[in-house]
């Protein structure tokens, strides 16, 4: 390949000018990153091997090097892993398609708006942009990689000013090596921040990379003094200098240690360090088992969900090591999907390391394994719900759909995970300002209430003000607030909690049974009889928008709502397919009218003068366009709603 220019994707050469325009105040992290992508690049290798031993081109000593160069002023930073392909440097390195660049500036913007600190270790972490942090200290960056297993190598290089070159290159050994050449701010002994001093950066490989699985090595030069043939040294003699290789991580498996032993800062830096986080985590487990089936598990609870979570390209999973030997990055059968944000590994003698990825689906141990895990996991959280609330609460908000996604996916996996999560479940509610679980509410339901009521909405100030919250307010009965799209499919799964039915107030008869609400239920019921052809007038002119119009008694000032039937999708649901292309389902609409409304008195009104006048027709639309937007939908027609209020007001 001759040399060739190429302009970076427009969102990674944004990225580049945030990084070299000092946005990081912490820039040591740069170090960290390259360190973790390089271990990422022999795991790769690692894993391909075993199905592929040429890829190892006879050399199965992995290692990550670093040199020091004065007088060039550049920092090295050389991996024998799986390399690259010119193909694979551009894809990686020049576009976004592998960084989540994109997600990234925008978290940036949001910061910057409201004039938030940025907090660097957490963001570039989160995001996965850390080869780009190299230029918050570099004056250029050159990668020369070549894929293992290929002849040729590639060299890419760039200043970070919004182009790179690269072109075919001869690279005797397999792997990456990443060569910076420091802008003049970072070397020398009069620099603020000297990242070519060898002892600095022994320090940042033991401060952030101490427990990176393979060595990382850098030479010295040390000087002595000559020993005698006793091995006493020689008094008067001149020292001599010799060049020693140090490893300067312990590489030692923490999980192998005695929990006792270990501080909850190793277990937080082995964190950071293992996974590419930047922030302690939520929740450590570690775990030791012996009996039928061996293993040791060292996971964790992120601080925060990453941005990708719940899309198609993020890949939950853990790390399964055999004796301490690496044999899987992502094992995504290991726990249930509703646990995909828990991080961490299973080491176990008990498992092979030929093991192939369709083999380990069919592993009785590893089945035993994951579902031990998957009941420590939730043991602990029901713990931590109960004793150490805040914790919890702050968890829920991270991960607490995927909890409600774990509940609402067994009607197609067929694992009954309702019984094992519905007691996590945290809604917010009519009653209090922070969440509440199910059996908060069931425990303080009022005397003789015999469902779980609740509504849905954007957020809780759209829900409160729906006409409908009013009669259940005044009987003092609490409300279950679901202001996300998946809650509702979540309750709907449950069906009940301790034989009590979950009652949406959108849908269907409420079912109050007191006093009061019965008379004024049988009241609604004559009056419905007393006013069926005009409830049919009304519905005949509006034609297939409403299946039924109907009287009313879950409304006390309010003069319009638009329910469902209790059969079916909810109107909320409807809404949600068709936000995800899938307008298949559409909610039985029902339109009920408040008799006791002045509203309703001007209908009958206009009713009389003729059902087929102008007036009756604009009245009836503009009834119906008035639910829609109550229960949070669009007008079908805004321009026509407009227009008949517009027509209707200059009377």
């Amino acid at each position: 390949m001759t040399r060739e220019t190429h302009a970076f994707q427009a969102e990674t050469k944004q990225l580049l000018d945030l990084m070299i325009h000092s946005i990081y105040t912490n820039r040591e992290i740069f170090l960290r990153e390259l360190i973790s992508n390089a271990s990422d690049a022999i795991d790769k290798l690692h894993f391909a091997s075993l199905t592929n031993q040429g890829l190892l081109e006879g050399n199965s000593d992995y290692e990550i090097f670093l040199i020091s160069d004065e007088e060039s002023h550049t920092l090295t930073i050389a991996d024998n892993g799986i390399g690259m392909t010119s193909a694979e440097i551009i894809e990686n390195l020049g576009t976004i398609a592998k960084s989540g660049t994109k997600a990234f500036l925008e978290e940036m913007r949001k910061a910057k708006e409201s004039n938030e600190t940025i907090n660097d270790k957490e963001m570039i972490g989160q995001f996965g942009v850390g080869f780009y942090s190299a230029f918050m200290v570099a004056e250029k960056v050159e990668v020369i990689s070549r894929k293992a297993g290929e002849s040729e190598g590639i060299h890419w290089e760039s200043t970070g000013d919004g182009n790179y070159t690269i072109e075919s290159c001869a690279k005797e050994s397999r792997g990456t090596t990443i060569v910076i050449t420091l802008a003049k701010d970072y070397y020398g002994t009069s620099a603020e921040e000297n990242f070519l001093d060898k002892f600095r950066l022994e320090n940042l490989v033991k401060r952030y990379s101490d427990y990176v699985r393979y060595p990382i090595k850098m030479s010295f030069e040390v000087e002595e003094t000559p020993k005698d043939d006793a091995g006493k040294p020689i008094e008067g003699a001149e020292k001599i200098k010799r060049t020693e290789v140090r490893t300067l991580n312990s590489m030692q498996p923490l999980w192998t240690r005695n929990k006792s032993d270990i501080k909850p800062e190793e277990y937080n830096e082995f964190f950071k360090s293992q996974f590419h986080e930047w922030e302690d985590p939520m929740e450590v487990f570690h775990t030791k088992a012996e009996g039928a089936v061996e293993y040791t598990a060292l996971l964790y609870i992120p601080a925060r969900a990453p941005f990708n979570l719940y899309h198609q390209d993020y890949e939950p999973g853990v790390e399964l090591y055999s004796r301490h030997v690496f044999i899987m990055g992502k094992s995504k059968d290991l726990l249930p999907d509703y646990l995909r944000f828990v991080k961490g590994l299973v080491d176990s003698p008990d498992l092979s390391l030929n093991i192939s990825r369709e083999l380990l689906q069919q592993s009785r141990e590893l089945k035993v394994i994951g579902r031990n895990l998957e009941k420590n996991i939730l043991k602990t959280l029901e713990r931590m719900m109960k004793n150490d609330r805040d914790k919890y609460e702050k968890f829920w908000t991270e991960y607490g759909k995927s909890i409600k996604i774990g509940i609402y996916n067994s009607v197609y996996s067929g694992e009954n995970t309702v019984d094992k999560l519905k007691d996590l479940l945290l809604f917010a509610t009519s009653k209090e300002d922070k969440p509440v679980s199910l059996k908060e509410y069931a425990d303080r339901m009022v005397g003789g209430q015999k469902k779980i009521y609740y509504a849905t909405g954007a957020d809780r100030a759209t829900i409160e003000q729906l006409p409908q919250m009013e009669l259940l307010k005044e009987k003092g009965i609490e409300v279950l607030y679901l202001m996300d799209p998946v809650d509702e499919f979540t309750i709907e799964t449950l069906h009940a909690y301790e034989e009590k039915s979950f009652q949406s107030i959108s849908r269907g008869d409420l079912e109050l049974d007191d006093m009061e609400s019965q008379a004024a239920k049988k009241e609604t019921e004559t009056l419905e009889k007393e006013n069926d052809t005009f409830l049919k007038d009304i519905q005949e002119s509006l034609g297939n928008k409403v299946a039924e119009v109907k009287l009313t008694s879950r409304l006390k000032s309010g003069a319009v709502v638009l329910v469902s039937d209790a059969q079916g999708p909810s109107l909320s649901m409807e809404q949600t397919f068709a936000e995800m292309n899938n307008p298949m389902f559409r909610a039985r609409r029902i339109l009920e009218l408040n008799p006791h409304h002045p509203l309703f008195d001007r209908l009958k009104t206009l009713y009389a003068e003729g059902k087929d006048t102008e007036d009756f027709r604009d009245y009836c639309d503009l009834l119906y366009t008035q639910a829609l937007i109550i229960e949070g939908l669009p007008p079908e027609d805004p321009v026509g709603f407009a227009n008949k209020i517009a027509r209707l007001m200059a009377k």
